[in-house]
């Protein structure tokens, strides 16, 4: 649903005061993107999780418990844990905004060609009505 003419004033107002207190602050939110995993990443994580997997039944079945505590089993759960993390999340560094941003380079695929096209088109948009007002 599209905002009103009110609520759009409304939110470019704030947008204006945010720049305006922290363009610094406003880049970094601006600029920020959700990147998927690599495929090695997702890969890796997979496989740790069912090592993970592997090592609380294991550790259930041989009721290994030193002290009354299954430790093998919590061991286990905390490298299921650890896998899903590792195949869900992607890293932050600064070789992926690298990456991002040179959607124009010999090797990028060209779907990021036009991904990258369009983030520029709509960031020139934004700046150029900012700019107006």
């Amino acid at each position: 649903m599209p905002l009103s003419e009110h609520e759009q004033r409304l939110l470019d107002q704030i947008e204006r005061a945010l720049y305006a207190e922290d363009p610094k602050f406003a880049s970094t939110v601006r600029g920020g993107r959700l990147r998927r995993p690599s495929r090695r990443r997702r890969i890796q994580g997979i496989a740790l999780f069912v090592v993970g997997v592997a090592a609380l039944v294991m550790g259930l079945v041989f009721q290994w418990f030193p002290g009354g505590f299954p430790v093998v089993s919590v061991i286990g759960f905390l490298m299921m844990f650890a896998g899903a993390v590792l195949a869900i999340t992607a890293t932050g560094g600064k070789k992926g905004e690298a990456a991002a941003g040179e959607g124009d380079a010999k090797g990028a695929p060209a779907g990021d060609k036009e991904k990258s096209r369009f983030t520029t088109k709509m960031e020139e948009r934004f700046r150029k009505r900012f700019e107006q007002e």
